[in-house]
């Protein structure tokens, strides 16, 4: 790869050798990409819906929509040849399921649980019509009259958890009895086997319960949350009087749930409460052990990570190990048993993201990864082998491989053939791997590998996973972008601070480097984030493409706190979030201004929830660099957003008002001096409408003009209908008027 590390760099026509990552020059780019089209589905690439490996390794399922009958099938492939063998279940066969969304196989996939009629709650919580087919009694079984949540197979098929109004139940598929498990559930005030609003948004899980290894018990998380604040939404719907959500919501400082975690013995019906109190439990987990249940609790300042075991047929609770970080501890699914109860943990206790073999006592075995890059998921353990597979950012921190290590730490190699970005989904026993590939000139194209050919193979083309064949590669989707005319996007590294930051930039298709382009930077920047990566378009780069036809330049900065790159630079914004971010944007604004082709007087930043709260931030505290800025969904003031996000890098108030102060844009309205747009929904459930609402107040108390849109009923996504369509629309002409 060639990179810029200076300024200087991009001024003395160096530039050519940063397209590294260009849209292929295509003949006959005459269209221009519209708004409708970015969000009519256009542009859709073509995916595997709902692919599941079955227990044998040698083949998967695939859910299937024929379009001409307008049926859904769960249909059988075979690994080696990819070819169909058949099909599981149709709609026509269960015509009273209607459409299904998705599906779940029990562990012995004797039985399927089939997902109707979803309703979305919040950002990863759904309510469901849900059904179980019998493949071997071919026989139908809809689990509830009701909408449910979080349906869960026990290991052997025969039984279903589930939660329903703040309580958790089973029901025996045999005999078809419901068992009512907790009694005590009530809106905003008892939750059992559900996390409340702030565990679903920040330690993105819902189901709270599960299963121990034979199915003898259910252990769940108790979240009492009377004492947490509510907070209400107006909802205006088109009745003649809207109507309230009010919902349970822990702002910075304020009162969290009290959790604790509790014990259900199915055959005596017997309860018991896990005797352990912590601020936070994040995880809970059975081993394979029937008896041994694992627990992850974490205190307030989020510095601590304890990994718990009880044993509930003795009541013991020890220590397994704890995680302490100067800063916080981030909480991940990386946990895994292996069948003897030692376990595969990750941690950045080396300075960067690796996995460690822990012994089923907790005490530390070895470093499995180590060098200065990043697992960033880890994919599983194959006890045939005795090989980890996972993927990292080994390459480069913009790109991701799929890579295979021995639990002994030797011998890594790497699976993924092609650089860019690539995520796998293997089969059951590890013999073989569907690779996901794409870059930003290339779109998601989906291969068969073999993923235990020597690296010696001289078939392979790479270090040692065998391409088998292709399985979807989009190239319609290229030859349909052949008739449109796109700019290139280019990456390389822009120094900052002392940082060489990593960049991407999207420059007219007919750029003339003797001509001023105005400048239009993107950035999210929030904690561990990533928005210059090596992948292909999404809605906004097409957005993108078509404001670089109008004449402009876009650009994307990854400043310090952003992730990937180690454990200090993304932690280094510790206790004063969005400052050392900000400074990071508006000095990377000043010196992309510089460049020649860059008119100095039009520069102007964008974002969408964090960024919204960094773009408004840098058009007021750098406004000698930023004419413009459009803010999305904006956190005005980190006071106004939730406990576990906001302490988990500041801290509370209470212990730190200076950094919560110091760094909130609505007490820094007066310093305006150029364009603002400022956008909401009044239903955002995660960054209330409240934040921009003061800000407003605060921009008119100091007679400060901008402009501001307010879309009712709209979430955090603003989305729903011709909604994004007429937002992009809005910030197009705003920034064609402005900028």
């Amino acid at each position: 790869m060639n990179y810029i590390n200076t300024l200087r760099g991009w001024a003395l026509g160096a530039l050519a050798c940063l397209f590294i990552a260009n849209v292929p020059e295509l003949l006959a780019q005459t269209k221009s990409i519209t708004i409708e089209e970015i969000y009519n589905g256009t542009f859709r690439t073509q995916g595997m819906d709902a692919l599941r490996s079955r227990n044998n390794g040698t083949e998967y399922t695939v859910l299937q929509m024929d379009r001409a009958t307008k049926t859904q099938s769960i249909d059988l492939f075979d690994y080696a040849t990819l070819s169909k063998v058949g099909t599981l279940l149709s709609t026509q066969d269960v015509p009273e399921v209607g459409v299904f969304s998705s599906y779940t196989f029990s562990p012995d996939e004797s039985k399927v649980l089939l997902h109707t009629q979803i309703e979305p709650i919040y950002r990863r919580s759904r309510l469901g019509i849900y059904y179980v087919y019998d493949f071997t009694t071919r026989s139908l079984v809809q689990l509830t009259n009701h909408k449910i949540q979080e349906p869960t197979f026990s290991p052997d098929g025969s039984k279903v958890a589930y939660g329903y109004q703040n309580n958790l139940y089973y029901v025996d598929l045999i005999t078809g009895v419901h068992h009512q498990i907790t009694q005590d559930g009530e809106k905003n005030a008892i939750i059992n086997g559900i996390t409340d609003w702030v565990y679903e948004e920040e330690f993105s899980f819902v189901r709270a319960f599960d299963w121990n290894s034979n199915g003898t018990a259910l252990a769940w998380i108790r979240f009492d949350e009377r004492a947490v604040p509510e907070f209400s939404m107006d909802i205006y719907g088109s009745a003649l009087y809207p109507t309230q959500q009010v919902f349970k919501y822990p702002k910075a400082g304020e009162a969290n749930a009290v959790v604790s975690v509790h014990v259900y013995q199915l055959g005596d019906q017997s309860v018991q409460q896990v005797p352990v109190s912590a601020e936070y439990i994040p995880r809970l987990q059975w081993r394979n052990n029937p008896n041994w249940l694992s627990l992850q609790t974490l205190n307030r300042h989020q510095n601590e990570l304890t990994l718990h075991n009880y044993d509930y047929t003795t009541g013991s609770l020890s220590v397994l190990h704890t995680e302490k970080d100067a800063a916080y501890v981030d909480v991940t699914f990386d946990l895994t048993f292996l069948e003897d109860d030692r376990y595969i943990w990750s941690s950045e206790a080396s300075g960067y993201n690796h996995l460690y073999l822990y012994g089923a006592n907790g005490k530390m075995q070895r470093q499995i990864t180590q060098g200065p890059w990043e697992v960033t998921s880890y994919y599983g353990f194959d006890a045939k082998t005795k090989q980890i597979f996972f993927q990292s950012t080994t390459q480069s921190s913009i790109q991701r491989d799929v890579y295979a290590i021995g639990i002994n730490g030797k011998g890594m190699r790497r699976l993924s053939p092609r650089s860019g970005t690539n995520n796998a989904v293997f089969s059951a026993d590890y013999t073989y791997f569907i690779n996901n590939h794409s870059s930003a000139q290339s779109p998601p194209s989906y291969t068969l590998h073999r993923t235990h050919t020597p690296a010696s193979s001289k078939e392979s083309g790479t270090s040692g996973a065998l391409q088998l064949r292709t399985i979807v590669d989009n190239s319609p989707l290229l030859e349909q972008l052949s008739g449109y005319t796109l700019g290139q996007k280019t990456f390389g590294t822009l120094s900052v601070h002392g940082n060489d930051l990593n960049l991407w930039m999207i420059k007219p298709k007919d750029f003339d480097p003797n001509k001023k382009y105005p400048l239009l930077m993107f950035q999210y920047s929030g904690p561990g984030s990533q928005s210059v990566s090596d992948s292909w378009m999404g809605g906004n780069d097409y957005w993108y493409h078509m404001l670089a036809e109008k004449g402009y330049v876009i650009a994307c900065v990854d400043g310090r706190g952003t992730g990937f790159r180690g454990r200090d630079f993304k932690k280094s914004t510790y206790l004063t979030l969005v400052h050392l971010e900000t400074e990071d944007q508006i000095e990377a604004g000043r010196k992309l201004s510089e460049l020649p082709f860059i008119d100095p007087d039009r520069t102007g930043i964008w974002g969408w929830s964090f960024g919204g709260d960094m773009a408004v931030n840098c058009i007021l505290k750098g406004a000698d660099v930023f004419e413009t800025a459009i803010s999305v969904a904006p956190v005005t003031n980190w006071r106004f957003y939730d406990s576990v996000y906001t302490e988990r890098f500041m801290r509370t108030p209470q212990e730190n008002p200076e950094g919560y102060d110091q760094n909130a844009p609505m007490n820094f309205a007066h310093l305006l001096k150029g364009n603002l747009l400022l956008v909401h929904g009044t239903a955002d459930d995660n960054v209330h409408v409240q934040n921009s609402m003061r800000l407003i107040e605060a921009l008119v108390q100091a007679n400060k003009p901008f402009d501001w849109a307010i879309y009712p009923d709209k979430n955090h996504g603003i989305y729903g209908g011709k909604t994004r369509e007429h937002l992009y629309e809005k910030m197009t002409q705003f920034l064609l008027d402005k900028l």
